[in-house]
């Protein structure tokens, strides 16, 4: 049930992690990675523009505005695309909401500027269709998650472990999350904020990466070889994704690689988080929203979202992890600051 590495559950040759018959004639991830760029690219640059004239988002926008299929489908292409690359999911949906008004600047400024008004039921479903993103990994990551089970049914030692060096990790954001949610809802989920984040986080990429390159070979190169603190350093390290803007995926990664994982151990361990971090989230508002989630997008729209997520999001894990098997976080931590420099210059006028 073990296996030996990241980068073997991943290989082409690997039965056990095609998503379809045809998977192997799938385009090479340089192709999928510069579609992603792309799409999310257009969607913030578009947001950026909206953002810039808050009277027109105002009048587009609805206390209680309904959400389209086509609305639908692309919060989930966005979700998929942008979950679980290091790009920030949240800061790209904040942006997509406005750019489709659906969301608009409110008259109340915080101390980052203009607050957004975010329509409940927006609100809900962008954290509802994070199930499609879960159930991608739950996929792709099956056999992890089955040796996590057989850990609970006191067959596996190594499953057992790996559950608790994920509860390690998910704990701390779980008790930050609910003391700072009204906060942080309060005072960051602003454009300006977004872009703050984007733009930092794009630098730490950067940095972090070649100080880490400069250091030498990682000292874990699989999870099953983590240490408990390692896994606690990445769990606190996951706080900050908080702030929107930051990601969650890029700040458990760096993490993991500043604690001694080499990048596809750190990779693989901040995909296995999300299922803990996101399902805990999802659940929730999905159980709070329901109602209002129906009224708004209904059952279709619900499933578009979560369908196109879902096999976005498939797409992208299995690219990242090929990329990341010969490259590294530069393009992504370059399309952060570029797309924080458009937002800001937007802002500015």
């Amino acid at each position: 049930m073990q296996r030996s590495s990241s980068k073997k559950l991943f290989s082409r040759t690997d039965e056990d992690v095609r998503l379809c018959p045809g998977a192997g004639i799938i385009v090479r991830f340089r192709s999928l990675l510069a579609v992603c760029l792309i799409i999310s690219t257009v969607t913030g640059v578009a947001a950026a523009t909206s953002v810039s004239d808050s009277a027109a988002l105002a009048t587009n926008a609805t206390p209680h505005s309904t959400i389209s299929a086509t609305s639908a489908a692309i919060f989930g292409v966005v979700e998929g695309i942008t979950e679980y690359l290091p790009v920030s999911s949240t800061g790209h949906l904040i942006l997509t909401g406005q750019w489709l008004g659906l969301s608009r600047l409110s008259g109340e400024s915080g101390p980052l500027g203009p607050k957004i008004e975010k329509d409940p039921a927006l609100d809900a479903f962008e954290i509802v269709i994070q199930l499609g993103a879960i159930l991608a990994v739950l996929g792709l990551y099956r056999r992890r998650v089955g040796q996590m089970c057989l850990g609970l049914a006191g067959r596996s030692r190594d499953g057992l472990r790996l559950l608790g060096l994920l509860l390690v990790a998910f704990l701390p954001a779980a008790v930050v999350g609910l003391v700072l949610h009204k906060p942080i809802k309060e005072f960051l989920f602003n454009p300006c904020a977004v872009a703050i984040a984007l733009f930092t986080g794009g630098v730490a990429m950067i940095v972090i990466e070649r100080v880490v390159r400069r250091r030498g070979p990682a000292a874990v190169k699989n999870i099953d070889s983590m240490l408990w603190r390692q896994a606690l350093i990445i769990g606190l390290a996951q706080c900050i994704a908080m702030w929107p803007g930051t990601s969650r995926s890029m700040i458990t990664i760096v993490a993991g690689l500043l604690v001694g994982l080499d990048i596809l151990a750190a990779a693989e361990f901040s995909f296995l988080l999300a299922l803990p971090t996101l399902g805990a989230a999802t659940v929730y508002e999905g159980l709070k929203s329901w109602s209002v989630l129906m009224s708004s997008a209904g059952l279709d729209g619900l499933l578009i979202g979560l369908v196109v997520s879902g096999i976005v999001a498939a797409l992208a894990v299995k690219g990242l992890v090929k990329w990341l098997t010969g490259h590294g976080l530069l393009p992504f931590g370059v399309y952060r600051i570029l797309l924080a420099l458009v937002l800001l210059l937007m802002l500015s006028h």
